[in-house]
This record gives structure tokens, C-alpha cells and sequence, in this order.
């Protein structure tokens, strides 16, 4: 029998759709990690409909919830998951228990996906209140092991711009600096050979020799883009990252490539379902695309590898 391997994850919860941990909870659980879920917000839909009604968690709720599983002695896990958080002190809470959790189990993983804002058009635009970003690098980041920012969110963090793929390797380093050994860049505008309709990925892991030397293994990925706005992607995206670098620790070639891969096949098989159900020529309403998660159970499971990364 494997040994369990349990995951905290801090994220939005929606009563319909897949976004925070309704977008993490089910691979994660397909790909045999039990899953302990703390529901940042509860909605009814993410907030790119047209309504949306729910309740937000304050820290001291927060607080609370995590007393309970302390006084109860079942806060030992070997990871930890957060995304999206709008509140300052919600996310120093958060930092409080990944280091009351690193104190349990020294070896803890914890991923992060500072999400703060992204590029449209070329220009950078944060969707959080300020106020979230130094709180994202003097405490979070520095205790992060796993970091899955966009280019804009590695620009803010590392305060350096990216124009090239040097540049982009310079920015990564610098984050590791501040104390992830894994950062992955999920998106960027740096452009492709193959052309506008490719997006790059990039990656880089630091690992420890056994002479306690330090390797660092750099990789590139080109991802078709998918003409859509699908929400949920990043969460999905972070969640099959910790299970693949579990799988494959210090291959992080291997688990780019199965995450990317997986994530392929759920954005094509959701945007034929949606433009399926639009009809012809009609744009797909938010309903319509939500990610096909359940339907994309075999390729989060086992995917085919249809992106390679490249080793710098």
C-alpha cells in the first residue's frame, strides 16, 4: 500500500462549477491524495457571471477551523495548497499555519499560487488590493516550496521586468532567492517560434546533491492558446503541479509536462462541449464554460503527453 499523502488546500469554494478547491479536489483525489479543504469563500458561481451570492471567511474563522483539527492532533500533513485570497490579514493567518504545519512535519510542501493579477493587452493590472503583495513577498513567498506565478505576478515579486527568456531565468532566480526551490512561470507574452497562437511556459527547480552541491534544472514549454476565458485554469493548474512533482520529484521535465499535458485535454474537451451547446457562431455564456472536469477523469488520471518541455 502507498502511504497516504494529505493536502491541505486554503481556496474558494463555488456551489456550481470548478474554480479554487472545486477545481483542486478532484484531481487530486483521482490522482490518490486525500484531500482536507478549507472553503475561503463559499459562492454560488465564480465572480465572472453575471450574479453571484455567498459569504466570505474572515482569519479569526480561519484560526478557528485549524484550532479544531489541532486540539483533535490531525493537523499533520505532507502538503499544503493555497490560491486566490483578497484579504491581508486572511492570508497572514495562512502563513501562520503552513509554519505551525512545518513544525509538525518538517518536510511539509508548500504550494503556492500567489495570485494577484495578470496582463491584458501588454499591461499589467492587479485584480487584489495592493496591500496583498508585500504580504506575498516578506512572508508568504519566503515559506513557499512550490510558487506558480504568471509573468506579471513573477514581475511584482522579484520587482524586475521580463523582455526575454534571460531575463525570465534572471526573475526566477531571484525568487528562488527568496526561498521557493520550484517556481514556474504558467504564462507569459515572451513570443514563440512557432508563432502568436503559442503561449510559453517556463520552469526551474533547484535540488540538492548528495556533496550538498545545488542543481538547477531549467525547462521551456510552448502551449497551444485556447481562444477563451476559462477560469479555474491556475487552480487546476497548481493542484496537478504538487501531485506530478510528487510523483516525479526532481523531474520537473516529466511533471510540467503531465500537468500541461492534462490541462490540454480538459481546456479542449471544454471549449467543444461549449461552443457545442452555444450553437453555431454564438459566443459560450460562463455556464457553458466551466471546466469538463468530471468527463476529463482518464486524462488527469493518465494524460497524453501532447506538450514537451524543453531542457535549457
Amino acid at each position: 500500500m502507498e502511504p497516504e499523502c494529505r493536502v491541505l488546500s486554503i481556496q474558494s469554494h463555488v456551489v456550481r462549477g470548478y474554480v479554487g478547491n472545486r477545481a483542486a479536489t478532484f484531481p487530486l483525489q483521482v490522482l490518490g491524495f486525500e484531500i482536507d479543504a478549507v472553503n475561503s469563500v463559499q459562492f454560488s458561481n465564480h465572480t465572472g457571471y453575471a450574479h453571484w451570492k455567498g459569504q466570505v471567511l474572515n482569519s479569526d474563522e480561519l484560526h478557528e477551523l485549524y484550532e479544531g483539527l489541532q486540539l483533535n492532533k490531525v493537523n499533520k500533513y505532507d502538503y499544503m495548497l493555497t490560491g486566490y485570497t483578497r484579504d491581508a490579514s486572511f492570508l497572514a493567518m495562512v502563513v501562520d499555519i503552513v509554519r505551525e504545519l512545518k513544525q509538525q512535519n518538517p518536510s511539509l510542501v508548500y504550494v503556492c499560487d500567489p495570485v494577484m493579477g495578470d496582463k491584458w493587452n501588454g499591461e499589467g493590472s492587479m485584480y487584489v488590493p495592493e496591500n496583498l503583495l508585500p504580504v506575498y513577498k516578506e512572508k508568504v513567498v519566503p515559506v513557499a516550496d512550490i510558487i506558480t506565478p504568471n509573468q506579471f505576478e513573477a514581475e511584482l515579486l522579484s520587482g524586475r521586468k521580463i523582455h526575454s527568456q534571460e531575463e525570465a531565468l534572471e526573475v526566477m532566480d531571484v525568487l528562488h532567492s527568496m526561498g521557493p526551490d520550484t517556481v514556474v512561470i504558467t504564462s507569459s507574452d515572451l513570443p514563440s517560434p512557432r508563432g502568436s497562437d503559442y503561449l510559453i511556459a517556463l520552469g526551474s527547480q533547484r535540488t540538492k546533491r548528495p556533496d550538498g552541491s545545488v542543481a538547477t534544472e531549467r525547462i521551456r514549454m510552448e502551449m497551444h492558446k485556447v481562444d477563451a476565458v476559462f477560469v479555474g485554469t491556475g487552480d487546476l493548474f497548481a493542484a496537478m503541479l504538487l501531485a506530478w512533482t510528487h510523483k516525479h520529484p526532481n523531474n520537473l521535465k516529466v511533471a510540467c509536462e503531465k500537468t500541461v499535458s492534462a490541462m490540454h485535454h480538459v481546456l479542449q474537451r471544454t471549449i467543444q462541449c461549449a461552443k457545442a451547446q452555444a450553437g453555431k457562431g454564438q459566443k459560450p455564456s460562463p455556464a457553458q464554460l466551466e471546466l469538463r472536469m468530471v468527463q476529463s477523469k482518464r486524462d488527469i488520471e493518465d494524460p497524453e503527453i501532447v506538450v514537451q518541455a524543453a531542457v535549457l
